[in-house]
């Protein structure tokens, strides 16, 4: 029988809130957490990204604290765009129950951030701001009551784990624990166990790859089609996509050319200011852009679940970069697309990508015939093939 928010312990007033954002029922690592969250329990979570975690914690939170005033809930996150994504995701269901929400992170003025933070009942942080501000006392932790690690294991690769300890230090001893990472092996599995006491543990298998959700085209162009051929995919109605590039120029030139034939599009780079991806960001998660032209570094942050498309205009440089990047669609459950514009001069290195992670080509789009580039794939049992070039009909 399919769980539902309601059997689950979650309020009216919060079911009212998601249903507001099409969201009508928990996926997996919601129904296998939420119950113990709301219980009081401490949480050990194991879950891919994009399988809807988020509000796994989120939920429980908002329900759970009880503070009036001050600082209830801190979320400790990676990166400055996953601290604005999550506290974004936070603030619907948060307002419902008259919470403020502030994200912390480095590269905005801090006064600003610190007076807000000072009114909140909710921080998602980095760890490096948040410690910034709690060690100059612009903010107080005296009084919380529960504190997520959300990607732990990511923070601990990014040599987060000095400062996780200090903020950790600071914390009441009698709170409310909830950690979640991709694995809960190693220094993460200890560091897990130093934090909670008593904790149930929960894991979402994600033995597939989050790619082998999506399905793959590889379209063979010219460099003087991919325009035509881009311009011919991103007519498609009600889609949201990342388009990926090699460089910054290149993003910033790609932006200029879409919106000038009135796709509304937004670039997202290494060089721009961090007020000014932020700005990109929210666009773009709100809806005011559907495209979103990003180079790899600036992607790195991006942690959504409702794109739909992911067009290679640049091929990625190995397969750990298009798991990278195709693995941000097909996410909690949806469908999604990856697309890949090869030249001729690329097939190699895209063919060699194909094979090692074993995937089938697709080449028609949108009721069209495109050429196929000669790309090896491994089929289930292992068999390598070549799939033979067909005449191109253009775009």
């Amino acid at each position: 029988m399919t769980t539902t928010f309601a059997e689950l312990g979650v309020s009216e007033t919060v079911i009212k809130a998601l249903a507001s954002r099409n969201i009508d029922a928990p996926f997996d690592i919601q129904a296998l957490v939420m119950k113990d969250a709301l219980a009081g329990s401490d949480i050990l979570a194991s879950s891919r990204t994009g399988s809807g975690k988020t509000l796994a914690f989120a939920i429980p939170v908002v329900e759970m604290i009880k503070a009036k005033t001050g600082i209830a809930a801190l979320i400790l996150v990676p990166t400055r765009e996953l601290a604005s994504q999550v506290a974004v995701e936070f603030e619907t269901i948060a307002r419902c129950k008259n919470l403020r929400v502030a994200a912390v992170y480095g590269g905005v003025s801090l006064p600003a951030q610190a007076k807000r933070a000072a009114r909140a009942h909710i921080i998602v942080a980095t760890p490096g701001r948040l410690e910034d501000l709690a060690n100059q006392k612009l903010i107080s932790l005296a009084g919380l009551e529960m504190l997520v690690l959300d990607e732990a294991d990511r923070m601990l690769d990014m040599g987060f784990q000095p400062q996780i300890q200090a903020i950790v230090r600071r914390l009441p001893k009698e709170r409310q624990t909830m950690f979640f990472s991709a694995t809960l092996d190693g220094e993460v599995g200890r560091l897990a166990a130093s934090y909670t006491k008593d904790a149930k543990r929960h894991h979402v298998e994600s033995a597939a790859p989050t790619v082998d959700s999506a399905e793959h085209r590889f379209v063979n162009v010219s460099t003087s089609d991919k325009m035509q051929a881009l311009l011919k995919i991103l007519g498609e109605e009600n889609q949201r996509r990342l388009v990926f590039v090699k460089t910054r120029r290149g993003a910033d030139r790609l932006s200029a050319k879409l919106s000038a034939t009135g796709i509304r599009s937004t670039a997202m780079h290494g060089d721009m200011s961090q007020a000014a991806r932020e700005k990109a960001l929210a666009g773009f998660t709100k809806g005011r852009f559907d495209t979103l032209v990003a180079t790899d570094v600036a992607a790195r942050g991006i942690d959504l679940d409702d794109i739909t498309q992911v067009i290679n205009y640049d091929p990625p440089e190995d397969h750990k970069a298009y798991i990278h990047r195709v693995g941000r669609t097909a996410r909690a459950g949806r469908t999604g697309i990856g697309i890949t514009f090869v030249t001729s001069e690329q097939q190699g290195d895209v063919s060699r990508i194909a094979s090692i992670l074993k995937l089938r080509e697709q080449y028609e789009m949108a009721g069209l015939k495109v050429a196929a580039p000669r790309l090896a794939y491994t089929s289930g049992k292992g068999r390598k093939n070549m799939m033979r070039r067909r005449p191109s009909r253009g775009f």
